[in-house]
């Protein structure tokens, strides 16, 4: 289906959020006719925040909201003791009580810039499946849930199927993940009259698996309503790389992991071939808006970049950074000065007074390098410069005749630069 009654389901398919669903009709005819629906996408706390990878997830959420229904964020806090088997070679490590709580608590803070929580009919609400996964009785559980899953449908899964196809092991943990996933999806219908699980394409058999626990439960002592399942597609850039991962890391959606002004240039460096996909799918800027923006060419295309670099970052980290970094973007591309939000290494006075490695300054923000080898290696390649002006000896230090009004400009190509400011301690002489 393509023509929809729904605004949401209509917007979405639209703007390229929709691959799969357990029913087209039924779902249209519910979003068009008995709004509020409630509707959950799960993040499980495998890390102290989200990156990129999640923004396609995080937008559905919030159209849906914007289009009059209610998000459910479910924080995988039971479900990321167990580790999704998705996509992965490994299992997943294996994480302590505190390091989930914390990781939970990162996770939360970045969907109160998209979200609008409350009590409110058509308010988010964030629940953590561990509430009930933790209480659960292992055999009662397998007795009233585990009896409806195949061994032998479960094998054809890709999650467990391409795991055993490349012989990597697979743990009994892991395979329990789809299971309950599924119990997820009937325990929030039950608990939040929550009808519609919607994901990336890679979780459609673990979807498709509540939707059918659903109508198999009900009527054996539970009143289940129908469930329904929506799929994104997963998202690549036009190099074929995943969404979210870069040579230099996940480009995460917490301020504290990356900078507004670094995730403000990802979206500024985005390929040509990528910009109308990305305007479309991780901004709300108007489809027509968009239809002039993707046909620029040349250097007019950069128009369209700054757009989605500022859209993008609006969203994730609010006007004024969004400001900010475009601000320091053009003070140091276009003036040649630095700007106030270019990612700052401060280190003690003290250490800076007595001379410091370039090496290992330059290797303090992985903006500029990950690693002492990869700012040799910068350096022996002509890439590292200290105040625009090239390094060319990897033994030189930095110190205070460096210094230009207070802080020393240091360059990783281009496109990658920091400032170093000394910071002298309240009891220094």
């Amino acid at each position: 289906m393509t023509n929809f009654r729904s605004p949401f389901l209509q917007l979405a398919t639209e703007r390229g959020y929709v691959h799969q669903c357990t029913d087209f009709e039924g779902l249209d005819r519910l979003l068009a006719d008995h709004p509020p629906v409630s509707a959950y996408i799960g993040f499980d706390c495998t890390a102290p925040g989200l990156h990129v990878g999640s923004l396609l997830q995080i937008m559905l959420l919030r159209h849906l909201q914007r289009s009059g229904h209610r998000p459910i964020v479910l924080i995988g806090g039971g479900t990321t003791r167990v580790g999704d088997p998705s996509g992965k070679d490994e299992s997943r490590k294996l994480l302590d009580d505190e390091t989930i709580a914390a990781n939970a608590a990162g996770i939360r803070s970045v969907f109160e810039r998209f979200l609008t929580f409350g009590d409110g009919p058509t308010d988010a609400i964030m629940v953590d499946n561990q509430d009930w996964l933790g209480d659960l009785r292992y055999v009662d559980f397998l007795r009233t849930v585990g009896r409806h899953f195949s061994v032998n449908r479960m094998l054809t899964f890709d999650s467990v199927r391409l795991r055993l196809e490349r012989e990597q092991p697979l743990s009994f943990l892991e395979f329990n993940y789809m299971i309950l996933q599924a119990f997820d999806f009937a325990e929030l219908a039950l608990r939040e009259g929550c009808v519609l699980q919607m994901g990336g394409s890679d979780q459609w058999g673990n979807i498709v698996n509540g939707v059918e626990l659903a109508r198999r439960l009900d009527g054996a002592g539970h009143t289940l309503p129908p469930l329904f399942g929506l799929t994104s597609p997963l998202v690549t850039t036009a190099s074929g790389e995943k969404m979210g991962k870069t040579a230099r890391g996940a480009v995460w959606l917490n301020a504290s992991m990356r900078s507004p002004y670094d995730y403000w240039q990802f979206w500024r460096n985005a390929a040509d071939a990528d910009i109308g996909r990305f305007l479309r799918l991780f901004t709300e800027v108007p489809l027509d808006e968009i239809h002039r923006l993707e046909a620029l060419r040349g250097q007019e295309a950069n128009v369209a970049k700054i757009r989605l670099a500022n859209e993008a970052t609006r969203l994730a980290h609010g006007d004024r950074e969004a400001e900010r970094a475009e601000a320091t973007a053009q003070a140091t591309f276009e003036q040649g000065g630095t700007g106030e939000a270019l990612p700052t290494i401060l280190v003690p006075a003290e250490e800076f007074d007595a001379g410091m490695s370039v090496v290992k300054v330059f290797a303090r923000n992985s903006v500029l390098a990950s690693t002492n080898g990869e700012a040799r290696r910068l350096i022996r390649g002509g890439g590292a410069r200290v105040n625009d002006v090239k390094v060319i000896d990897e033994h030189r230090t930095l110190g205070p005749s460096d210094l230009v009004n207070g802080e020393v400009r240091l360059s990783a190509g281009r496109k990658r630069h920091a400032v170093l400011r000394p910071v002298r301690t309240p009891d220094a002489d």
